[in-house]
C-alpha cells in the first residue's frame, strides 16, 4: 500500500544546530549517514548540548562539504570547520563556556532536559543518547503533512512550520490520510526506496518545536 511520496528530507550534520535540505539521503542501520556525527560537548560537566536546553544553539548552522569537511557558519556569519581547534574556541568564546566538537563516543552521552518541555524553569533531569551516536532516540523521525494540516485545524493560532519539528523525511501524505496517520506505522515495516523503516513510537512531546529559531518566533 503507498501511503505517500517523499516531499522532503533533511540532514543534521552537528546536533542541535541547523542543518541543511538535501535531495536525497542514504541510510544505514544507525540512521542517515552523515546526520549528527558531531555534538557539542561541555568540557566541565561531559554532557553534549542540546537546544532543548540551550535554545541558542539553533542561532548556528551546519552543513556537509562535497569533500566530506562540516562547517559550521555562527550567527555572526563566521565559518568553522569541525575538527579544528581554533572551531572549538570560536564556538566556546560564542556560547560562553568551554565546549568542544566531538564525535559520538561508543557509551553514548548524557544531555539535559528540562521535566516540563514547555517550562525551561523545571527541574532538570539527564537524559542519555545512545551508544555511538547523537540522536536523540530514534535513528530517523519521519512526518506526513498530513499530520501538520491536521495540527493546523486543530490549533490554528500555531506555527506549524515543518522546520521546528526536524524531520528526516517529511511524507506528503494529504491526499491519502486524514493526519496523525504515522500513529498506524507502529509495529510494522515502512519502506521508502531501498529502505525500510521499523517505528517502534510516536515521537514525544519535546522543547525543540517551542524554540525560535531564525526566521521562526519563539512558540
Amino acid at each position: 500500500m503507498t501511503i505517500g511520496t517523499v516531499a522532503g528530507a533533511w540532514r543534521f550534520p552537528v546536533k542541535s544546530l541547523q542543518g541543511e535540505a538535501v535531495d536525497a539521503l542514504a541510510f544505514d542501520g544507525s540512521g542517515a549517514l552523515d546526520d549528527r556525527t558531531w555534538g557539542i560537548v561541555d568540557q566541565a560537566t561531559g554532557k553534549v548540548l542540546t537546544a532543548k536546553r540551550w535554545a541558542a544553539l539553533l542561532e548556528a548552522s551546519a552543513r556537509l562539504e562535497a569533500g566530506g569537511d562540516v562547517v559550521v557558519t555562527l550567527p555572526g556569519g563566521g565559518e568553522h570547520t569541525a575538527g579544528d581547534p581554533s572551531t572549538d574556541e570560536a564556538l566556546s568564546a560564542w556560547l560562553g563556556r568551554d565546549v568542544r566538537l566531538s564525535r559520538p563516543p561508543e557509551g553514548g552521552l548524557p544531555y539535559e532536559l528540562t521535566m516540563d518541555p514547555t517550562d525551561d524553569e523545571s527541574a532538570v533531569w539527564d537524559f542519555a543518547t545512545p551508544p555511538a551516536s547523537f540522536v536523540d532516540l530514534a535513528a530517523a523521525h519521519l512526518l506526513t503533512d498530513a499530520s501538520l494540516e491536521s495540527a493546523r485545524r486543530r490549533y490554528p493560532g500555531g506555527d506549524w512550520d515543518v522546520r521546528r519539528f526536524r524531520p528526516t523525511l517529511l511524507i506528503s501524505a494529504t491526499g491519502t490520510a486524514a493526519g496523525f496517520e504515522e500513529d498506524a506505522w507502529v509495529g510494522r515495516e515502512v519502506a521508502c526506496g531501498e529502505v525500510v523503516f521499523e517505528p517502534f513510537m510516536p515521537t514525544p512531546r519535546c522543547a525543540m518545536p517551542t524554540r525560535a529559531q531564525p526566521g521562526l518566533a519563539r512558540a
